[in-house]
């Protein structure tokens, strides 16, 4: 349909945007001009210069985590427990794989600058969403109440987005400074989300 080329042609056009100069010095009318389309194509597409970046990080990352995760809630849905360091491992991963790519650090960091800014974000991609990712702990960790492990995995995204996101960053410094080893990242995240329960929270007096 021209409406899916037209919108695939927008997201195109402003990736290439965002890595050359970086999100904030790229406007809805660079977007359009660059795709070669009206003032308001983008507006009018998307809604909004947030909505675009929305539908971009969906577009790009939604794929790598899909398949791995659904696996995950397959096995569980039939049964089969899954381990806290299997959950982390095929979370963290991707992360890394993109973080050593110019435009996969460039999607991180507009990853966690809207992330870690807005977390209400439009996503409906449910693996942009913390749900699935708390179902599946949960079933790996029953003993863990359920803010423990919403607490645990909000933790580990938040330490996950400045790692590999770099928010503070400059769009020309990213991967200046290169993060620790993978298994490393998978060890630490792992032992959060897999540590002993903290039992209830004290009363205050």
């Amino acid at each position: 349909m021209a409406t899916d080329a037209t919108r695939a042609r927008l997201l195109d056009e402003a990736e290439r945007l965002f890595l050359e100069r970086g999100y904030e010095l790229v406007s809805m009318r660079a977007v359009n001009a660059a795709a070669g389309m009206n003032p308001a194509a983008v507006h009018y597409h998307f809604g909004s210069k947030e909505d675009l970046v929305v539908a971009l990080l969906q577009s790009r990352l939604g794929p790598l985590w899909a398949d791995r995760l659904a696996v995950l809630t397959r096995r569980r849905d039939a049964g089969w427990t899954p381990g806290a360091a299997e959950l982390v491992d095929v979370v963290v991963r991707p992360l890394a794989e993109l973080a050593a790519r110019p435009e996969g650090r460039m999607l991180l960091h507009l990853l966690a600058r809207t992330v870690l800014r807005d977390r209400d974000l439009p996503f409906d991609d449910p693996w942009f969403r913390h749900q699935p990712y708390r179902d599946l702990l949960s079933a790996a960790r029953p003993d863990l109440p359920a803010q423990q492990v919403a607490d645990r995995w909000r933790l580990a995204f938040d330490l996950l987005l400045q790692l590999y996101g770099e928010p503070a960053a400059n769009v020309a410094d990213l991967g200046a400074a290169q993060p620790p080893p993978v298994t490393t990242v998978i060890a630490f995240i792992t032992a959060g989300l897999d540590a002993p329960s903290a039992g209830p929270e004290p009363h205050e007096g």
